[in-house]
């Protein structure tokens, strides 16, 4: 009876501290959503549902020739999508070369990977600056996509690396019996096997473009090369600084290029963790 009752109890606790992380979460969104809804230009509203629920914010985004929102769209689209891909395609290659192969300079480079991880970006952001300016890539998105994967190697090489030291190194031996190079190793043996982890990379690397401020404000300079964070920021600040209706409506629409790569990815996320392999 006491067990019981005890279960019971750390049930309800259970259910209690979700309900009230559901409640941090989804109630300041619930709120944002509700004002994106609202008529006027007002960041009040009387109530989380509005009593007359409108789209003229959504339309003046998309349709208004002041609008430049979809063209911040395309650009934080294109920037993510990049960093993205050639984020997965560095940190893959370069984890199953440290994971993998004995070379001169490996455990040196692994301890500076390390090292730069305990640094933001943003202490050699002079740095990376004037390195933009040199090979003329300032105030660009090319520039902002080779900031985004540059910087993120250290920590996407040591977390794919350490997921593939757990993969059975007998697979490796397997496959070169058979007459396997490295090559065909890592894209027939391994990459199959590390796409949960390739998935987590991708994701995390998709989302930073599209949440991120200090970096494109610093490196993008013309209005029409700007990033959706960027590009908001100087509409609520500057031309639109009263209209925080049609702002929110602008911020709510960050979130469905991220909720569709997770759904993209989370098909990959199960049959990651299930696919192996074995040779018999």
């Amino acid at each position: 009876m006491r067990a019981s009752a005890r279960s019971r109890f750390e049930v309800a606790g259970i259910y209690f501290i979700l309900a009230v992380a559901a409640a941090v979460i989804f109630y300041p969104l619930g709120w944002a959503a509700g004002l994106s809804f609202n008529s006027g230009t007002s960041l009040y509203s009387a109530s989380m549902i509005p009593r007359h629920p409108s789209l003229e914010h959504y339309k003046w985004l998309f349709a208004s020739p002041e609008s430049d929102y979809l063209n911040w769209y395309r650009n934080t689209l294109f920037v993510s999508a990049f960093t993205s891909l050639f984020s997965v395609i560095v940190t893959s290659i370069m984890a199953y070369a440290l994971s993998r192969f004995e070379f001169a300079g490996r455990r040196s480079g692994l301890y500076a990977f390390l090292l730069l991880q305990m640094f933001p970006v943003m202490m050699a952001m002079v740095a990376l600056y004037i390195f933009l300016n040199l090979i003329g890539l300032l105030n660009t998105l090319t520039g902002l996509v080779l900031i985004y994967v540059g910087g993120q190697i250290p920590f996407n090489a040591w977390l794919v690396k350490g997921y593939l030291d757990t993969i059975p190194r007998e697979l490796d031996d397997a496959a070169k019996m058979d007459g396997a190079g490295p090559l065909r190793i890592f894209a027939r043996i391994l990459l199959p096997l590390i796409v949960p982890i390739l998935a987590v990379v991708a994701l995390s690397n998709f989302m930073m473009p599209i949440f991120d401020f200090i970096l494109p404000s610093i490196i993008l300079h013309d209005s029409d090369k700007y990033t959706l964070a960027v590009g908001l920021y100087h509409f609520v600040t500057e031309k639109y600084s009263s209209n925080f209706t049609v702002f929110t409506a602008g911020a709510i629409l960050i979130a469905l290029p991220v909720a569709l790569i997770y759904l993209f990815l989370q098909r990959f996320f199960i049959s990651g963790l299930t696919t192996g392999g074995t040779k018999g």
